[in-house]
Formats: structure tokens, C-alpha cells, sequence
């Protein structure tokens, strides 16, 4: 590319002096993609090292001086660049250079990419995200996930087909064993399950997978980017909770508060870290998030957050001109990021290995930091001071995405586009619109392109991953290899294969593999076989190396979950270690787990040991933060009515009172005298627990023997029979809502039908035998075909996590109708109820959710909506949707949670007819349920 000439003229505060000085300077644009000299980068900051900014009080060309009035004069369109022509426009560090492996039109707005284990790439297609400055159609079905092969091996991707299509916004992708993937859409609380049966690279079966974990919000304020975790968890962003795939179904943990938005990557130690939004800056990342959140507050270098673009001119920031750096409209300072990585290839500079990598769209970079470890505690650095690792002068460069290959190098997601905000910032009038306009930024969509970043004289890897197609002895290899992508994808798929007849080739290689990270893994993979054992972990535990030790620790902690409670002591005792990482992950191991003492040991080591990272971990847990949340303890407060918090008190004196006996103070088990093992399984994230709830009351009333999920335990669940149907209501409700769980309460109606059912039974339950007896819940399909008298265009929002609304207020003859793709003999129809106020205007369907204060999300007006629960119902169903039963069910709810049990009947069709009036409320149907009759 032609070398320009820039003429930039700064105001420069010399701040010792208070003193404001004129720097002129010719800046050299730089030839082909070679970075801007360290002079010029040096003279866009001030004496004290900070970008010369505008900001309140501050004149936009420099502090103290006028206000810098925008020019919002037409100026010429914005035009998106072919590839070739997009990377001349891009800076990169010197050696460094970028390829392009995938491009629209074959790909169009990509948000991230995911390789399985034969290296195929999967592509996050957003495709309507932000098509107009007025995001319309945002939540049309019209989003993707596509799959890319490089069948020549000439490092282009040539193949490409569409694996899942008509996506409402996803949110991420992540591959899941052979020709399978897991995505959700956005507004949903499902996470699915799509595989490719027959091989032609389109899925075509597609399967529940987990529940729970969605969020109503604008589609930025989602959660995002599923992660498989060294510890053989999965994490997203947002959710304060972590979930496990298991052969006997999903398991579901609570963390701390991630700080994430579009994110989440981990390291060579299987730490996660998070990445940011609105910030601009990595989310939380100081210890793994399930131990809570223990934040640094020297987490970043000062001046941080203070990037270092390339002069793009536009001056297009969300923030108007206080967050513009003059004249060469460059971002001042962070304010929005996407997409990380912590690189762990081998096939790009060794110096590499472990830095952080992330992108701040708005300012066209991606950024690189340096982790720098004092004390136990983490500080990112930018590695390269008044600059950036990546910077364009092309404003339509949106790196979302940072991805460690399979070929050892880091493939980076461009989005590729004009706006990169979403509507609620881009409104009529705004700053941000006037700028959309004047370079016509909202022309420029549907474009995407995959780069791979290389670095001179190092090739990338041409060994093509054919993993799916090998044995699991085959897969145990790959845990030695130098490239992190290898080793995780090889442990992902030797645990769901749950082949273990490897077991003896993990412990021989945990044990005697000169290899640091292929021990770490061979001995997780083993905990996801449920194949660590205590002597191993215990070695683990002993060894010289800190970060054995430390691994050690945490796969201890499945142990000691499922019952062998030794390892509290050996906790204890490691609180003293010479290493101030260990002795951190210990304390943050006793506090998760409320070892016995907990406080005591905490309190002794926070007086003995006085690194940084000790006094902050044991600080905040002596004393922590008001507010500081705990990830989730059962239903929100203000959903509950006030006979619910009576039961939930009652519940708990009837747990603290007898069941901590044996299930423990944090229901994960309590540990009988002179014996490692629990006494009775965890009840904290239990899927049983949380499952239908006539498993729960059918224990109480009449107890469970044997082994269950695996585990033996040393006592059995006598019968409760004899307590009163509210008693039972009371302490099933609590451990539904306790411990980190939420769940429908059980009521003494509920009880009573239960108790009524069983009356015969002279003997506890087995576990299999309690199983068969529950109602199985009928799989929602996308045959289902739903209809309302109200609101009919949203009706299937019911069975979401967003809300179908009548709008109007509740009276007689407001229905809402399903019909299922087969008849079932349908025994029971649950749902959720939310607050929303009443609003007569129809809801155009992909709209963003309407706020809960007032018609039309204009925010708070008048007084808090009530919950939208049937103030009276009666459930009626059809086979042939003309001719309809008498009614089934007749009632009322009273909260939130609406359930509804009825005799056996065969339907197709179910209609729910509000039968009584609420001026106050609309009514609302949210997680629509139905279940069958068990089977036999």
C-alpha cells in the first residue's frame, strides 16, 4: 500500500506544570501493515502517559480546553473492502501476518468458531444482528451455524455446508462429540443438541440437552459462548452457574458473579477467563469463578483501560465526542469488547503461550496482555505500551472472536461490519445515529471473514485432526501434545465416550509423564471417567511441583463431594504450604465446600500468612461485601409470596433440626465418625431434586434404599410418612430453594394426592423403582403448534423463558392452546408467571421483551405490575382440537409457580381458559411444561 502522510495536531497537558503545550506531528502512515513508530504512538499521550481525551470538563482536543463541536456533515459512504485489500489496511506487530481462511459470501456476520475433532470449523452466523440503525428484525429465525472443511489442506476452507438454520439470535457453539454440536437461541432457556445422523453435514435430529440457563435482555446482554472446561464443566457468561454432562443426565453448580458478556476461554491450568462487554476490559479472571468472586483491585496496570487505536477518524463511539481521541477520531478509552483467548498454540512465538487476547471492537483492535502473577494475585499488562497488538484503519474491522487452531496458530473473527451496537445505542437523535448516517454505516452487513494469524518462519501445523474417527487409547495420545486445543478436544471425547478401559494408561501417564500439562489432564480426564481415586489425587496433592499440588486439590473436591470427607484435613494441613498459589486454592476449597472449622482454619491462615493474595481471599470471606452474591439461592425474593417465605422458614427448621444430620449444613452430605464417606447424597444441585417434585415428596413419605447415581452411601432415607402433609410441604419446599437450588415449591395438596396414590406401599423405594413411577415431561417439538385469544402471534413464547402475554387484563374466556405433534395421556401442565403490566397493543413478535413497568418499555410508570398467575383456570383438552373434554382441571394459582395435576387423559390438544378477573395483571405463561403418565 502507497505510504500517506497524516499531519495530527494534539493539545498535550504537561500535567507537572498544569501547562498546556501544542504538539505538531507528521505521522507516517505505515507501509503495507508494519506498525506506526513508537515516536508517533509516544505523541498521542500526554506527559503523564494518558491519551489526550476529552471528557467532562474537558475541551475534546485536550484538558481545560472548549468543547469540540461535531461535525456531522455528510461525508462519503463507507465501503466494505475485499479481503486482500482489508488486510493491507490492517497494523500488525512486526513479523506478524494475516491470512484470510473463510469470507462472505460463504460466511456472512460471524461472531464466533469452534473446531471439532476432526478440525471442521463452525461458524456463529448472526445474521440479524443490527441490519438497519433501528435493529429491526433482530430476533427474526434467520441465524446459523455453519460448517467449513479444509479438504485440500491448503489451509482454506473450500467445503461448506449449513449445519443448523432459522436461529433466533444464537448465542454460541460448541461441538459435542462426533457430528454434534450445542447451541441456544436467544430469549430461550433450552441449550440443544443438534447432530448429523447421515453425514452430509446438515443436522437432522436434535435433542434437549439442558434447561435453565437463558436470560431476558437486549440480544448483547445475553449469555454467550459455552465452554467445556478442563474440570469437565461447562461455562457461559452471565449465568452464576456452571453445568456438567454426565451419563446419568446434567449436573448444575452455582459460582460467583462472572462479569462476562461475550467470552469465555481458559488456560493451560483450566482457569476460566471471562471476557467483558460494555467495559471494555476482561471480565473476572483472578481465580476459577466456581470459588465466588475475589476481585483484584490491581487486576490491570494503571491506564488499562486507555487503547491505542489507529487513526479511523469517524469518531463513531457510542460515548459522543468525550470518548473520541482528536483529530484522528480514534476511541479514547475502552467501552466495548468481544471474544478471548488465552493463547496456548505451537505454532506462533513462545512468548505467546499464556497472554491474554481479546477484541475492542469499537476501537478496530484486538489486544494482547501479558499476566504478570505477585503474590498469589493477577495483573495484566498491555505488552505493548501506546500501542496495540492489532490495530485497522479499516473502520468496518470488528474482531469478535480470538480462537487457538488445531493448526497451532490463533484464528481471529472479524465480523466485519458498520455498527456494532446494538439499537438501544443507535436511536433516532442520538450521537451514534448521526455518525451511522454520515458514513452510512448501516449499509454495510452480511459480510464475515475468518484470519488466521502466522507468525515468520513458523508454519502451520498440516497434521489434520482425525479424532473423531479414533479409539479412545488413540485419543489419550493427543493429552501429550503442545497445542491446548488438542489436548482439551482429546479429553472432551474420551469422556463422553465414558470408555474405560483407558483408565490404566490415564494413571500411568498422571503418574510418571515427564509431561506437567499431560498429567494435569490425564488425571481430569480420569475424574470425568469417575476413575481418580484417592491414592492418585493424594500423590497429586504431594508432589514438588505447586501447580500438581494445586491440580491435586480441586479433583479432590469431586471426591470429597460424593463422600469421602479425609480430604477436609488434608486441606487443613496444605493451608500451610510453602507455595502462596496453594495455599489459596485450599482456603478456596474449604470455604466452597464448608469444611468443618472453615472459619477458624480461615481466620488462623489470614493471621499467619501475610501475602496479598492471602489477606484479599480470606478478607472478603470474613467480610464480604454487601450484596456480593453467592450465584443464585433459589427464586428471587420478590417472586415469592409471603405464605412461601413461610413455608422456605419453616422448611429450614425442619432441615437444621433433622436432616442436617445427615445431608450436612450445605446439603452436599455430612460425614459420619470415622468414616470418609457421606452419609447421604448432596441435595445442592441435585437432579433429582430439582426434577419433577413427587420424587422428592415419594422419599419423604416413604424413604430410599440402595445405591444411587453410582454412590453408595453408609445410611438410608427412613420414611416420614408419619409427619403431617405440610411438614413434608415445608421441607421438600426448602431443599427445592436451598443450597443454590430453585424450583416450583410442593404444596400440601400436592402431598396429599401423593400420599392418597401410594397409600399401599409397605416399603422404601429404590431408586430405579422411583424413577419409573414419576411423570415423564413431554419433549418440546417444533411441530408444536400454539394459538391464543390474545397475543396468538407470540403464543409459543409460553414454553421459552419469555413470556406469552394476554396483554389485556385477566378475565373469563383468555386462552392460550397447544397442539402436540402426537396424542399423549397427558396427567399434569406446569408453567411460570412473571410481572408484567397490563397492555392492550398487540406484541409484534422478535420484539425485545417490554419492560415490567409500564406499556411499551418506556420504563418505571406507576406502580410495580403484579404476577401474571391464573387468578382462575380451568384446562380443557381435544383430540381433534374441534371436539373438547369437559373440563380436567379447575383452580387457581396463588404465585409464580402454577401447577396443575390431573387424572389420565389422552389429548392433542390443550387448551388453559382463564375463568376469573385481575384488573391488575395480564396473564402471563412463561417455561410451559406438560408431562405424561409414567411408563410401564
Amino acid at each position: 500500500m502507497p505510504a500517506t502522510s497524516l499531519r495530527l495536531s494534539l493539545l498535550v497537558p504537561v500535567t507537572a506544570a498544569g501547562l498546556l503545550t501544542t504538539v505538531s506531528l507528521l505521522a507516517q502512515a505505515p507501509a503495507g501493515n508494519a506498525p506506526p513508530s513508537p515516536a508517533a504512538a509516544a505523541a498521542q499521550t500526554d506527559a503523564g502517559g494518558r491519551g489526550a481525551v476529552a471528557g467532562p470538563g474537558r475541551g475534546g482536543a485536550g484538558r481545560g480546553g472548549a468543547t469540540a463541536e461535531p461535525d456531522f456533515t455528510k461525508k462519503p459512504s463507507v465501503l466494505p473492502l475485499r479481503p486482500a485489500e482489508e488486510a493491507k489496511k490492517i497494523w500488525l506487530q512486526p513479523g506478524f501476518t494475516l491470512d484470510s481462511v473463510l469470507a462472505d459470501p460463504d460466511i456472512e456476520e460471524s461472531a464466533q468458531i469452534a473446531f471439532d475433532g476432526n478440525g471442521r470449523l463452525f461458524v456463529l452466523e448472526l445474521r440479524s444482528y443490527m441490519q438497519d440503525a433501528d435493529g429491526g428484525g433482530t430476533l427474526a429465525p434467520v441465524g446459523r451455524v455453519s460448517r467449513h472443511e479444509d479438504r485440500d489442506n491448503d489451509g482454506v476452507y473450500e467445503t461448506h455446508t449449513v449445519f443448523v438454520d432459522k436461529l433466533v439470535f444464537p448465542r454460541f457453539v460448541l461441538p459435542f462429540g462426533a457430528d454434534a454440536i450445542l447451541t441456544k437461541e436467544s430469549n430461550a432457556d433450552e441449550v440443544w443438541k443438534y447432530t448429523d445422523t447421515n453425514g452430509d453435514g446438515v443436522a437432522d435430529k436434535k435433542d434437549l440437552f439442558a434447561t435453565g440457563l437463558g436470560r431476558l435482555a437486549n440480544v448483547e446482554h445475553q449469555e454467550s459462548h459455552f465452554m467445556w472446561g478442563m474440570d469437565n464443566w461447562i461455562y457461559s457468561t452471565y449465568n452464576q452457574v456452571r453445568i456438567r454432562w454426565t451419563p446419568g443426565g446434567i449436573l448444575r453448580e452455582p459460582t460467583g458473579a462472572n462479569g462476562a458478556q461475550w467470552g469465555v476461554t481458559q488456560d493451560n491450568y483450566g482457569k476460566p477467563w471471562f471476557q467483558s462487554g460494555a467495559s471494555g476490559m476482561p471480565g473476572y479472571f483472578e481465580f476459577p469463578v466456581v470459588y465466588g468472586n475475589f476481585q483484584n483491585p490491581d487486576r490491570f496496570e494503571p491506564d488499562l483501560n486507555i487503547t491505542w487505536g489507529a487513526p479511523v477518524r469517524l469518531a463513531d463511539m457510542q460515548g459522543g465526542m468525550n470518548s473520541v481521541r482528536m483529530p484522528d477520531g480514534s476511541l479514547a478509552r475502552a467501552t466495548g469488547s468481544a471474544g478471548n483467548d488465552v493463547y496456548r498454540g505451537d505454532r506462533l512465538p513462545k512468548d505467546m503461550i499464556g497472554d491474554y487476547f481479546y477484541g475492542e471492537t469499537v476501537a478496530r483492535i484486538v489486544r494482547r496482555l501479558h499476566p504478570v502473577k505477585t503474590e498469589g494475585l493477577t495483573q495484566l499488562r498491555n505488552v505493548y505500551p501506546l500501542s496495540e497488538f492489532i490495530r485497522s484503519t479499516d473502520p468496518l474491522f470488528r474482531p469478535v472472536d480470538m480462537t487457538t487452531a488445531p493448526d497451532g496458530t490463533m484464528y481471529i473473527t472479524d465480523m466485519y461490519r458498520g455498527i456494532i451496537q446494538e439499537s438501544q445505542w443507535s436511536g433516532p437523535g442520538t450521537y451514534l445515529r448521526q455518525r451511522i448516517n454520515q458514513y452510512d454505516l448501516d449499509k454495510v452487513v452480511r459480510h464475515g471473514r475468518i484470519w488466521r494469524l502466522s507468525y515468520e518462519g513458523i508454519g502451520r501445523r498440516t497434521t489434520q485432526p482425525r479424532m473423531l474417527n479414533e479409539t479412545a487409547a488413540q485419543l489419550v495420545t493427543h493429552l501429550t501434545d503442545p497445542n491446548g486445543w488438542w489436548r482439551d478436544t482429546a479429553q472432551q471425547l474420551i469422556v463422553i465416550k465414558q470408555d474405560k478401559s483407558v483408565v490404566p494408561a490415564l494413571k500411568a501417564m498422571a503418574r510418571t509423564s515427564t509431561n506437567q500439562l499431560a498429567r494435569i489432564h490425564a488425571l481430569w480426564t480420569l475424574e470425568g471417567l469417575a476413575a481418580a481415586d484417592a491414592p492418585l489425587v493424594r500423590e497429586f496433592m504431594a508432589s514438588p511441583d505447586p501447580q500438581i499440588r494445586q491440580q491435586g486439590i480441586r479433583v479432590s473436591e469431586t471426591l470429597y463431594k460424593a463422600g469421602d470427607r479425609s480430604f477436609g484435613n488434608d486441606w487443613k494441613a496444605m493451608t500451610k504450604d510453602a507455595d502462596v498459589d496453594v495455599v489459596l486454592q485450599a482456603l478456596l476449597t474449604i470455604n466452597l465446600l464448608k469444611v468443618t472449622d472453615a472459619k477458624t482454619v480461615i481466620e488462623t491462615t489470614k493471621a499467619s500468612n501475610q501475602t496479598k493474595g492471602v489477606q484479599l481471599v480470606t478478607g472478603l470471606i470474613l467480610n464480604p461485601p454487601a450484596g456480593r452474591g453467592g450465584g443464585g439461592a433459589g427464586a428471587p425474593a420478590s417472586t415469592r409470596t409471603a405464605a412461601e417465605e413461610a413455608v422456605l422458614a419453616r422448611g429450614q427448621t425442619v432441615y437444621t433440626e433433622l436432616c442436617f444430620a445427615c445431608h450436612g449444613d450445605d446439603g452436599r452430605g455430612a460425614a459420619k465418625d470415622g468414616s470418609p464417606l457421606a452419609m447421604a447424597p448432596s441435595l445442592a444441585g441435585s437432579t433429582r431434586v430439582l426434577g419433577h417434585r413427587d420424587h422428592v415428596i415419594k422419599v419423604l413419605l416413604h424413604g430410599l434404599t440402595g445405591p444411587l447415581g453410582g454412590n453408595t452411601y453408609s445410611e438410608v432415607m427412613i420414611p416420614m410418612g408419619q409427619q403431617t402433609d405440610e411438614w413434608i410441604a415445608a421441607a421438600g419446599s426448602y431443599v427445592r430453594n436451598a443450597f443454590g437450588n430453585r424450583a416450583s415449591f410442593i404444596t400440601a395438596s400436592d402431598v396429599a394426592r401423593v400420599r392418597e396414590a401410594t397409600r399401599d406401599r409397605k416399603t422404601s423405594w429404590t431408586a430405579a423403582e422411583l424413577e419409573a413411577s414419576l411423570p415423564r415431561q413431554v419433549v418440546v417439538d417444533s411441530s408444536w403448534k400454539f394459538s391464543a385469544s390474545h397475543n396468538p402471534a407470540i403464543a409459543n413464547y409460553a414454553v421459552s423463558i419469555q413470556p406469552w402475554t394476554s396483554g389485556v387484563a385477566q378475565a373469563p374466556g383468555v386462552w392460550l392452546q397447544v397442539e402436540l405433534a402426537q396424542p399423549v395421556s397427558l396427567t399434569e401442565v406446569q408453567f411460570e408467571s412473571s410481572a408484567l403490566a397490563v397492555d392492550p397493543d398487540p406484541i409484534v413478535p422478535g420484539q425485545p421483551p417490554r419492560s415490567g413497568g409500564g406499556a411499551r418499555g418506556a420504563g418505571p410508570v406507576g406502580p410495580t405490575p403484579s404476577i401474571g398467575y391464573p387468578r382462575g383456570y380451568q384446562v380443557q383438552v381435544s383430540l381433534d382440537g374441534t371436539s373438547w373434554s369437559a373440563p380436567v382441571a379447575q383452580g387457581a394459582g396463588a404465585s409464580a409457580f402454577t401447577s396443575i395435576v390431573f387424572a389420565p387423559a389422552r389429548a392433542k390438544f390443550v387448551r388453559m381458559t382463564a375463568t376469573a378477573a385481575a384488573a391488575d395483571a395480564p396473564l402471563t405463561i412463561q417455561r410451559l411444561r406438560l408431562y405424561e403418565v409414567a411408563a410401564k
